[in-house]
């Protein structure tokens, strides 16, 4: 009795919350119920071919009704209206408000922030909301047009997806949540930005990042600039970096035009700006002052500084006789990104050799 008694429920609920089980069950059980009616009442014409029956069926339940089929006898007219018509007409229709809602809970959950992107890769993850600032981020990354991947947002002061157009949005209650993290595809990002209200939960966000994502660049902004360089001293592929406007201040003092220089160099709005790009790994060594002029000829780009693989050391203004080898970083000023292709690289090495 007790098992019965759960049995009856569980279908109750199942019927309730009109899961897709029961209603492809109930389409099932109703195309075989309309079929045995239309084999009793000799309908013969309607059944004599499976393909031709779900051809009936199905224009039917659609209310399309071309009129190539019909019942041809009282008896099947009388069941197709009592029978066939009311029922499949009834589940067509709790399909499309099944399907309209399930698509508008699922837009919903995007909006809300509780969406899944774990799946994604290549893409920017922008941890902390920051009203005008981060959406002046947002929209430089979007000006960008080598992110193709959509970025999202991983935040804590907004309930909504508040860039619905142009970006993903995770909603966390705390910027260390690792979950959130998982969520957001963190370990599969490009790169990782993170700004915190202050210090504090931008130093806890950028120890969860970095566990829940080893391998993604993370960039930080933090205010205080001790806890910047204890954060580079300890953490290898974290960029951090504080307010240079005092900096700026300084040097634009002694050498006039230096803030205009800055804001060119590093913004996405203006017509030649700071990039980098890798050498590709077999690549013979090439001299610095050979790679400055030959890439400007042929990819109209001027180097201005160089990384090693796996190094923090930025050396700009090279020696002419510097070695770029395979796995380096190139900083360049361009219109736009240009990247050679790795065969472009050999065949500039095959050249200067």
């Amino acid at each position: 009795m007790g098992a019965m008694r759960r049995t009856w429920q569980r279908i109750y609920y199942a019927i309730a919350m009109v899961r897709w089980s029961v209603l492809i069950a109930l389409i099932v059980l109703h195309a075989i119920i309309s079929y045995i009616v239309l084999a009793l009442t000799n309908e013969t014409e309607l059944i004599s071919d499976l393909q031709v029956y779900f051809y009936y069926y199905m224009t039917t339940a659609t209310t399309v009704g071309y009129g190539d089929l019909s019942p041809q006898s009282e008896a099947g007219r009388t069941a197709a209206a009592i029978v066939i018509l009311p029922g499949a007409i009834a589940l067509f229709t709790a399909v499309l408000g099944k399907a309209v809602s399930d698509i508008g809970n699922q837009w919903r959950r995007g909006l809300d922030g509780k969406g899944n992107y774990s799946s994604r890769t290549d893409h920017m993850v922008i941890v902390g909301w920051q009203e005008r600032a981060t959406k002046r981020l947002i929209e430089s990354l979007l000006e960008d047009r080598s992110h193709l991947a959509r970025p999202i947002l991983m935040a804590a002061a907004v309930e909504e997806n508040p860039m619905p157009e142009a970006i993903d949005f995770v909603y966390t209650e705390r910027l260390s949540d690792l979950d959130a993290y998982m969520r957001a595809g963190a370990a599969g990002a490009r790169s990782i930005l993170i700004r915190g209200s202050n210090d504090d939960d931008t130093l806890a966000a950028t120890l969860a990042a970095r566990s829940a994502a080893p391998e993604p660049h993370i960039v930080v902004h933090m205010e205080n600039e001790d806890t910047a360089r204890l954060i580079e001293r300890q953490f290898d592929n974290i960029e951090v970096f504080s307010s240079i406007s005092i900096d700026m201040m300084v040097r634009a003092a002694t050498d006039p035009g230096a803030s205009r220089l800055a804001n060119l160099m590093f913004s996405s709005r203006t017509e030649s700006t700071a990039f980098s790009l890798h050498v590709p790994q077999g690549i013979e060594p090439i001299r610095y002052l050979d790679a400055l002029v030959s890439l400007k000829r042929s990819h109209r780009i001027t180097l201005i500084g160089v990384s090693e693989e796996g190094g923090r050391h930025l050396d700009l203004n090279c020696v002419s006789d510097r070695e770029i080898k395979g796995g380096d970083t190139l900083f360049y000023i361009a219109d736009e990104r240009r990247e050679p292709t790795p065969a472009q690289w050999r065949q500039l090495a095959s050249e200067l050799a």
